[in-house]
């Protein structure tokens, strides 16, 4: 339950109680380390109020204890505020301007900046961003594309890339403190918004998975997946400036919750994306991520870490609905919110809307193989595992750094090359254990290579099909020519190219049913609409 602030609960004497800072930096007047503003609007989280000027914004700790954060005393806002300062210019360095202390001027009354006097509080100083490029309001405008989606994976998949690794079990056992403090503060709660049987499936589901998937937890956190991530990665917080993705208010109060493994971060805005009613969008965003993280083992863990962020947003917003000092009508709205995150975390454990399936997109070098791939993988929001991304990973490269070996050598040596294929599987079969279809794009050259792909669908008792890029191999060449030009991820070029295709094996071993020939030369959209017919797409009325 939200506290209100008393002076006499204070251990700092010249601290303003929380109804002389709602009410005094209201004013205008009191924002002395700003250019003038003509308004102030008022905004509130659970831990603090938010100032809202022109084109600044102040954020201030209310002085509350919910057991995972303590913020009655000074010191410890002031901890906070110099903390979410230092954090968050990992992702928005030109946003977060510093903390400015709130002193009492000679007249008593509070003031932001300015000479004189001891602080009275703190608050993080921050531009103000422009809410029309906030990502859940390109969201409900139909404007969040999947290219958006893209952009905002890279973005975290590089800030992952670059975070601190910390040590695994610090990690394994915050997994396990998480969930038994999420389930002691909803012990009271939880029976208001899910019947006895929900609340049993949803707290035994998620005990189950952490207690069952041990070594899986362990094996992600020996690999360095565990990482000093975000903790409250939500669409509100995403912005797009001028082609760039800027991050704001990650978890700064309690590093327990922002220490986990990435899968946790990118969990909170796939589960905040499909609470906004676009599950076809998280999964997008899902894929998008591992590929440009070449973490495909993430989907071992992803449902249950949407499921946990689930709860989580779940049991604050019923925090806040039994909050006293709140209108009815917020009370309500809260009530709302908390059965809606907490039905989510049930539905979590559930398999995908898209029914699982093997897709592998073949063919000659520069084929068009990579681009069909893509479109397939859009269409059915799966994940696309690529040959070269993947061969690039393990050796320790960039995607789109060449290595430009002499055919059938070096990292294109066939038993390199089956090394490749057997990870690429190894990815895929991760992929499927989710529920989840996956696209393998890769060349497929012989019997054997296909053969693998069609036995992993036979594993799981899935749908097989191979889809064939076939184009004039003139065509072909022109193609790679460009490609000289721009680079990209694939190391196909025309010294390699006659001899690839004179050791290419005719695909004839597959069924008609199985066997699907595309004419790459043909525009993409006139291929894509038999494609959709045979693999299928995300189900008709679920996306915007």
């Amino acid at each position: 339950m939200l506290a209100r602030f008393d002076m006499a609960t204070s251990a700092v004497e010249t601290q303003a109680p929380s109804s002389s800072i709602e009410v005094e930096l209201m004013r205008p007047r009191a924002f002395v380390s700003v250019a003038a503003t003509e308004r102030v609007a008022l905004e509130q989280t659970h831990i603090s109020w938010v100032f809202v000027l022109d084109h600044d914004v102040f954020k201030v700790k209310k002085p509350v204890d919910f057991g995972f954060l303590d913020f009655r005393a000074l010191e410890q806002r002031r901890m906070a505020c110099e903390a979410e300062v230092r954090l968050n210019r990992r992702l928005a360095p030109h946003v977060y301007f510093g903390v400015v202390p709130i002193r009492i001027d000679t007249d008593g009354h509070l003031k932001l900046g300015g000479w004189g006097g001891e602080a009275a509080d703190y608050a993080v100083h921050m531009a103000r961003m422009p809410e029309d490029r906030r990502a859940d309001h390109l969201l409900e405008l139909g404007l969040l594309s999947t290219a958006r989606i893209s952009a905002i994976a890279k973005r975290v998949a590089d800030f992952h890339a670059q975070a601190t690794v910390v040590a695994s079990e610090d990690a394994l056992t915050s997994i396990e403190t998480n969930l038994a403090e999420n389930f002691e503060q909803t012990h009271d709660s939880l029976g208001r918004y899910l019947t006895p049987q929900q609340a049993g499936d949803v707290v035994g589901w998620q005990k189950a998975f952490v207690r069952d998937g041990f070594e899986m937890f362990r094996d992600r956190a020996a690999t360095g997946r565990v990482r000093e991530g975000h903790g409250d990665l939500r669409l509100e917080h995403v912005y797009f400036e001028d082609g760039s993705v800027t991050i704001l208010d990650c978890i700064e109060f309690n590093e327990r919750f922002r220490i986990a493994d990435v899968a946790a971060d990118v969990a909170f805005l796939s589960m905040d994306l499909a609470a906004h009613g676009r599950v076809d969008l998280a999964e997008k965003f899902l894929a998008a991520y591992a590929r440009e993280s070449n973490d495909f083992d993430l989907y071992s863990v992803v449902d249950f870490y949407e499921s946990y962020r689930a709860f989580v947003r779940g049991k604050l917003a019923a925090m806040r609905a039994s909050d006293a000092t709140a209108g009815d009508a917020e009370r309500e709205k809260m009530d709302a919110e908390a059965r809606r995150y907490f039905l989510l975390a049930l539905a979590a454990e559930r398999r995908s809307l898209v029914a699982p399936s093997v897709v592998a997109v073949g063919g000659i070098i520069a084929s068009g193989k990579s681009t069909v791939a893509d479109r397939i993988g859009e269409a059915l929001s799966a994940p696309v595992i690529e040959a070269d991304r993947t061969r690039k990973s393990m050796l320790g490269v960039a995607a789109t750094a060449p290595v430009h070996e002499s055919a059938w050598h070096g990292a294109y040596d066939p038993a390199f090359t089956d090394r490749v294929y057997d990870e690429m599987i190894r990815r895929a079969a991760v992929v499927l254990e989710s529920g989840r279809p996956v696209i393998l794009d890769a060349s497929f050259r012989s019997k054997p290579m296909r053969a693998a792909a069609r036995a992993l669908a036979d594993r799981f008792h899935v749908p097989f099909r191979f889809v064939e890029c076939v184009a004039d191999p003139a065509v072909c060449r022109r193609r790679l020519k460009e490609r000289e030009l721009t680079g990209g991820v694939s190391d196909g070029r025309l010294e390699i190219f006659d001899d690839f295709c004179t050791r290419r094996e005719a695909v004839v071993e597959l069924p008609p049913t199985e066997h699907i020939r595309i004419d790459t030369t043909r525009p993409i959209e006139e291929n894509l609409a038999p494609l959709r017919a045979r693999l299928g797409a995300w189900p008709a009325g679920l996306v915007a």
